[in-house]
C-alpha cells in the first residue's frame, strides 16, 4: 500500500512538472521573439540538449545501440530528425501570430494526425468513439477561434498562426511515428541525441550566431530556460511513465493548454512584459471551446488505451 501511494506521488510530481514546463515554454519562446530568430533559438536549444544528452548516454554506455542500425534505419532516423527540426522551428514562428495559450491549444490536433498515421502505416483501426472525439476536438477549435473566423472578420494573422502550428503538430506526429518504427533498436533518448546532433549541424549555416554575444543577462535566462525546458520536460515525462499507466499520463498532458493560458493570464495581470505578452479576453463560447478541446484530446487517449489494453 505504501509503495502504491509512493508511486502515485512520484508519478504525479513528474508529470505535473512536465506539464508545467511545457505550459511555460510558449511564453518563454514568445519573450525570445524580439531578440533572436526561430532558427538561431532552436540551434541553441539543440546544442545544449545535445551536450547534456551525449554526456549522459556516454556515461551509461548507451551509444553502442547505434552500431546495430541498418541503412534503412539510418534513413528513418534522418527523416525523424528533419521533421522534428521543422516542428521546433514552425512552433516558434507560429508565436509571431498567436498567443501562447492559443498555440498550445491548437497543437492538441496531434492525436488526430497520430491516428491517421497509425491507420496508414501500422494498420491500426480508428473506432467510432475515436472519430466522435476527433470531431468534437475540431468543433472545440472552431468554437475557440469563432470571433476570428466568422465571415467578414477573417483575421489573416490568426489563419497564418493556425497553419503554422498545424504544420508543427503534423511534423511532430511524423517524427513520433518514425520513432515508433525504430523503438526495437533505439531508445527515445538515442533518437533524440541523434536529432539534436543533426539539428546543430543542419541549422548552423542558417543561424545568426553573431547575435549571441549581444544577449543581456535577462535574454540569456530566457534562452537557457528554453534550452533546458526540453531536457526537464521530456525527462520528467519519461520518469512519469515508470510510475503511472500511459492512460493517466496522456490525460494529464491534455492539460498543457490550460497551463499555457494560466501562465499568460498571470503574466498579463502582473503586468510582466506588457509589450510582448498579451491576452485577449475570452467570451463564453471561446472558453467552452478550450474545455471541449482538452476533454476531447484526453478522451482520444483514454479510448485508445482502453481498446489496446486487452492485446
Amino acid at each position: 500500500m505504501l509503495a502504491s501511494r509512493s508511486d502515485f506521488q512520484l508519478g504525479l510530481f513528474f508529470i505535473s512538472t512536465a506539464v508545467i514546463f511545457w505550459g511555460l515554454l510558449p511564453v518563454a519562446i514568445k519573450l525570445s521573439v524580439p531578440f533572436v530568430d526561430a532558427i538561431t533559438l532552436t540551434w541553441i536549444r539543440f546544442l545544449v540538449a545535445f551536450i547534456f544528452s551525449f554526456i549522459v548516454q556516454l556515461s551509461f554506455g548507451q551509444l553502442i545501440a547505434f552500431k546495430k542500425l541498418s541503412s534503412i534505419d539510418w534513413l528513418k532516423l534522418l527523416a525523424a530528425g528533419l521533421f522534428l527540426i521543422v516542428n521546433y522551428v514552425t512552433f516558434v514562428w507560429c508565436l509571431d501570430y498567436l498567443e501562447p495559450g492559443a498555440a498550445q491549444l491548437n497543437f492538441q490536433t496531434a492525436p488526430f494526425y497520430l491516428a491517421i498515421g497509425g491507420l496508414v502505416l501500422f494498420r491500426e483501426k480508428v473506432s467510432f468513439m475515436q472519430s466522435v472525439f476527433f470531431a468534437t476536438l475540431a468543433l472545440g477549435l472552431l468554437m475557440f477561434f469563432h470571433r476570428n473566423l466568422t465571415p467578414g472578420s477573417l483575421d489573416e494573422q490568426i489563419v497564418w498562426g493556425i497553419l503554422l502550428v498545424q504544420l508543427s503538430s503534423f511534423c511532430w506526429c511524423v517524427y513520433a511515428l518514425l520513432q515508433k518504427s525504430l523503438h526495437k533498436k533505439l531508445s527515445p533518448a538515442n533518437i533524440l541525441l541523434f536529432i539534436f546532433a543533426l539539428g546543430v549541424v543542419v541549422m548552423m549555416p542558417k543561424s545568426n550566431l553573431t547575435v549571441i554575444p549581444t544577449f543581456n543577462p535577462e535574454q540569456w535566462l530566457i534562452v537557457l530556460f528554453c534550452s533546458l525546458n526540453t531536457i526537464v520536460a521530456y525527462g520528467c515525462f519519461a520518469q512519469s511513465m515508470k510510475y503511472w499507466p500511459t492512460v493517466q499520463v496522456s490525460a494529464m498532458i491534455a492539460l498543457t493548454p490550460i497551463a499555457s493560458f494560466g501562465t499568460t493570464i498571470v503574466s498579463v495581470s502582473m503586468e510582466w512584459w506588457p509589450d510582448i505578452i498579451s491576452h485577449t479576453p475570452l467570451d463564453w463560447l471561446s472558453t467552452t471551446g478550450i474545455f471541449v478541446v482538452v476533454i476531447s484530446a484526453a478522451s482520444v487517449q483514454l479510448v485508445s488505451r482502453k481498446q489496446s489494453s486487452p492485446k
